[in-house]
């Protein structure tokens, strides 16, 4: 380290602990502090947390990260903070002392108060403004519990003493000063979550807080996610270090995987799971389920947003088996507890210790695991908490795709279908592909012996066989030796290039065979849309490590696809798909195939 160099300080202020992370310039760890803080559990379906205590271990680990990096705040060029979300912190801005505890994003008490707002409109009353269906999960209906219940609270807060944040909000007015000169902010991604912000303007709702019952002057002021909001406390560690950057946790993921294009995604899992697509400069709002939500906003630059699905319970159900039933001494052995048993034993678990979230959004549902029986054992059921959090991860993926193949179409028919096989299902499409392949090889082969021999005619819709057109013939022959050269085969080897295409016929091998089919009626122009909708799909895929490949021949064969599916009448077979994760040792996957510049025609 030289005595000019900078670093910056990250402060993740969590569901279960705070901690504090030193990067150099090169975005390598240099150190970290971390510190777990009390979980509270009043009664059912309530999680709180002390907002002194999550200012406590935010101190705590700042110092250790600095202590550890053996350097103080002459070091640092920045202090970013990220957060947990929703959760609510109410205060007096002249003592700085909570009114209450926090009340944390996955605690339900407030189902009557919601139950209450939707009135006749249902819980989709304010989602138009601001992007969120009605539910206890976001921030307004836990301040309107506080100064519902609260003694003195509300009187306090239309007296204009009381503050509201996230905890965003509440570490950034302390590390600043508190109660001397603490700015009193937040960024758009944490405003995005109150229910209170109308999604479009990026500005408080007079009219949605005046429904909540919520004086607008306990709202901090919307900032973007990166800009100066205030400088170091001075009788703190850092002093005058400029605090620039403020995400909710999730945004802060979201913009860490570099999902900067729209159709990009992530799923992290921590305390609950969150999976969030970029879907532009313009809201998206979901007919599946899941949030319209600000992704980010660097500066002055338009406002980046999200759909997002929201799952409560995912770490903290590892947690809850370690704590409360003692199956496990350390979180991290819930891996090896679960390697014990082959399968599930037949036991499903339900976590929805706060409801359900996306895309059911069920406040009233409670946890259970169903399925036991005396073979069960403890393996069983650490196998099921652990498939609990990627059965609700794939709800979500589906939610997410059901949105993402909803962009307009030719007349916004939508008229393409899609389906997917996965397991035995794919094994015997493989099977069934493979079979016919064979079959018909095999009677090109005895028909060159025997001119009478009858080929097998295929039954698929699409004409995928058919010869390039003469002027891009020289392009295709070209991709086809590379094709072949890199399996080590000639051109003019029948039986090798057979070998080679059956790999195509099966999909690879790819866990997830799809197929897409497209109204009769609608053809060609659905078939353009189809494309449109797969490349959404591939490009989705990507953003999640998953590979792709349009895999045209399948459609060459619709019975084994009939065999499978319920295919609605009218529509055809237009082509096939592989999802899964290429091999990246296998030479197809480095092959660079030439491509001939697109031809511009000359006017006449």
């Amino acid at each position: 380290m030289t005595p000019t160099e900078k670093f910056v300080l990250a402060i993740d202020q969590g569901t279960t602990s705070t901690r504090a992370i030193i990067f150099n310039h090169s975005g390598e760890i240099v150190s970290v502090g971390q510190k777990e803080f009390t979980q509270i559990f009043p009664n059912p379906g309530w999680v709180e947390h002390n907002p002194i205590e999550i200012w406590e271990t935010t101190r705590t680990v700042v110092a250790e990260a600095l202590q550890k990096a053996e350097i103080n705040r002459h070091n640092l060029a920045a202090v970013g903070i990220t957060n947990q979300r929703e959760t609510t912190v109410v205060w007096d801005k002249n003592t700085g002392e909570p009114v209450y505890n926090a009340i944390v994003w996955q605690d339900m008490r407030t189902s009557d108060i919601v139950k209450e707002l939707e009135g006749d409109e249902g819980p989709d009353r304010f989602r138009q403004i601001c992007g969120l269906g009605l539910s206890p999960y976001f921030s307004g209906s836990k301040i309107k519990w506080i100064l519902d219940n609260v003694e003195g609270a509300r009187e306090r807060a239309e007296a204009g003493d009381l503050l509201f944040g996230n905890t965003d909000c509440w570490v950034l007015w302390n590390l600043t000063g508190g109660i001397n000169g603490g700015v009193h902010c937040t960024d758009v991604t944490n405003a995005s979550r109150t229910m209170l912000m109308d999604i479009r303007t990026l500005q408080w709702r007079e009219d949605v807080c005046e429904i909540f019952g919520i004086p607008m002057s306990m709202l901090p002021e919307i900032k973007s996610s990166s800009e100066i909001y205030g400088y170091g406390r001075k009788n703190g560690l850092l002093i005058d270090t400029p605090i620039s950057g403020i995400l909710g946790d999730q945004q802060a993921a979201t913009f860490g995987q570099a999902c900067f294009e729209k159709g990009m995604a992530k799923n992290t899992y921590g305390t609950g799971c969150f999976m969030l697509m970029n879907t532009g400069t313009e809201p998206v709002f979901s007919d599946n389920g899941l949030l319209t939500t600000v992704a980010y906003k660097i500066g002055d630059q338009p406002a980046v947003y999200a759909l997002e699905g929201s799952i409560a319970v995912a770490g903290s159900l590892v947690q809850w088996l370690r704590d409360n039933l003692g199956m496990i001494v350390k979180s991290s052995d819930i891996g090896d507890l679960a390697r014990t048993v082959e399968d599930n034993g037949g036991v499903y678990f339900v976590p929805a210790f706060s409801g359900l979230f996306a895309p059911y959004w069920r406040s009233d549902a409670r946890g259970a695991i169903v399925g036991l029986t005396r073979y069960v054992n403890k393996g069983h059921i650490a196998r099921a908490v652990e498939e609990s959090t990627a059965f609700q991860s794939a709800e979500v993926l589906d939610a997410i795709l059901a949105d993402a193949t909803t962009a307009p179409s030719w007349s916004n028919t939508r008229a393409f279908r899609v389906a997917l096989a996965t397991g035995e299902r794919a094994a015997r499409l493989r099977q069934h592909y493979g079979r016919l392949f064979d079959e018909e090889i095999a009677a090109h082969a005895r028909k060159a012996e025997d001119p009478d021999v009858e080929i097998p005619v295929p039954d698929g819709d699409f004409p995928v066989r058919k010869r390039y057109p003469d002027e891009v013939r020289p392009a295709q022959i070209e991709v086809a030796k590379l094709l072949y050269g890199i399996h080590g085969i000639e051109r003019a080897d029948i039986e090798g290039r057979n070998r080679v295409n059956r790999r195509n016929v099966t999909a690879f091998d790819a866990p997830v065979m799809g197929f897409v089919f497209v109204h009769e009626d609608m053809l060609p122009w659905s078939a353009m849309d189809a494309g449109l909708m797969l490349q959404t799909l591939f490009l989705s895929a990507k953003s999640r490590g998953v590979d792709s490949c349009p895999v045209g021949i399948l459609a060459t064969w619709r019975e084994p696809v009939e065999a499978e599916f319920e295919i609605p009448e009218g529509y055809q077979l237009i082509t096939g798909f592989a999802l899964g994760y290429a091999d990246p040792e296998a030479p197809i996957n480095a092959m660079q195939a030439p491509r001939p510049s697109i031809q511009l025609l000359e006017g006449k």
